[in-house]
Parts: structure tokens; C-alpha cells; sequence
């Protein structure tokens, strides 16, 4: 069966996506101000996606290797409670959500784009990585989306995952959104 095959069928059962940052809701780069502060910049269609998501139903989780102040204000912006950072062993910090919720591992979808990312790539139902991920982990996972980290890469998954689990089309509007203004 071919990869979007079995990716198409395994996306009906995320209960739970989990994110990488840096190079997935990222680009990857590590930008520094004068006074040696952190910076990193997101895209607001992938917000939108989480905010989506979220309404949805499926639940969100960032775990990501490094540790930055940037990140959490990030998950807060957008609703996202389970935050592991420094995660040196990430199928460890799946397995603390997983605890917290009681899924099993084929309904996790997790993206992203390094190769220490692999055994939970691994682990999961679904596995993706964005298009400028290593070559080793966009051949081991069962879905490449045609964005890269930090450019829309996220959203394309969430379109994807939304549209097979129920049919959402790209526009519809979570209804738990009430002004025309959605923070991302």
C-alpha cells in the first residue's frame, strides 16, 4: 500500500498530535538579538491549524530537545497545555501524555525533522516530517508535507488530519471561535 494510503487510514485514528519545534513549527534557524536573546519565528497559518485542531478535538503537545522561554509563551498563546521541553528522550515525554490521557501509540501522530526524532517517528500512528527535514527521516515517516518547518507545515497536517478523520474542509471556522479575530 502506498505511504499516503497508509497515512490517509491511520490519521482517522489521532486522538493526540504531537509537535517538534525547531525545523516543524520553525525553520530551524537559531536567530539572536544584540543582547544575546533568543528568537524564533512562527507562522501564523500554523497557529490557526492548532486553534483548529484544538476545537476539534484532538488534542496537542509540543515536545521538543531544547529549552526556551519562547516556546511556552507560544503554547500559551495557543492553548497548548502539554509542553515538554529538554527532552532528550522524546519517547519518554509521549509516554507521560499518553499516561495523562490513556491513547494508545497508533493514535499519536507526531512531526517532525531531525534524527534523534526517529524512535518516536518510529512509535507512532502517524509519522511526518516537513519537506526540509533529513532525508533519513522523510524516508522513514508516512507522510512529507509539501511545506517546510516554520512555513506552513504544521497546518498542511492538520488540514490533512481534519479532512480524513471527518471531512473538514480548509476553511470551515472551529465554532468555539467567535470574533474574526483569532490570535496566532
Amino acid at each position: 500500500m502506498p505511504k499516503r494510503s497508509v497515512a490517509a487510514r491511520n490519521a482517522r485514528k489521532i486522538k493526540y498530535l504531537i509537535l517538534d519545534v525547531d525545523g516543524v513549527m520553525t525553520d530551524g534557524g537559531l536567530y539572536y538579538s544584540v543582547d544575546g536573546h533568543e528568537l524564533k519565528r512562527f507562522h501564523a497559518h500554523d497557529g490557526y491549524g492548532i486553534v483548529r485542531i484544538l476545537a476539534a478535538g484532538i488534542g496537542v503537545g509540543i515536545i521538543s530537545g531544547r529549552q526556551t522561554p519562547i516556546v511556552d509563551a507560544r503554547a500559551k498563546a495557543l492553548g497548548i497545555v502539554d509542553v515538554y521541553q529538554g527532552a532528550d528522550d522524546k519517547v519518554s515525554a509521549m509516554r507521560c501524555i499518553q499516561k495523562k490521557y490513556g491513547y494508545a501509540d497508533d493514535e499519536f501522530a507526531f512531526i517532525a525533522d531531525d534524527l534523534f526524532d526517529l524512535p518516536l517517528l518510529n512509535l507512532v500512528g502517524l509519522s511526518v516530517a516537513p519537506r526540509n527535514a533529513l532525508p533519513e527521516v522523510r524516508r522513514a515517516v508516512h507522510l512529507v508535507t509539501k511545506a517546510s518547518g516554520g512555513d506552513g507545515a504544521v497546518r498542511e497536517l492538520v488540514d490533512f488530519l481534519l479532512t480524513q478523520r471527518n471531512g473538514v474542509k480548509r476553511n470551515v471556522r472551529p465554532s468555539n471561535v467567535r470574533s474574526k479575530r483569532t490570535r496566532t
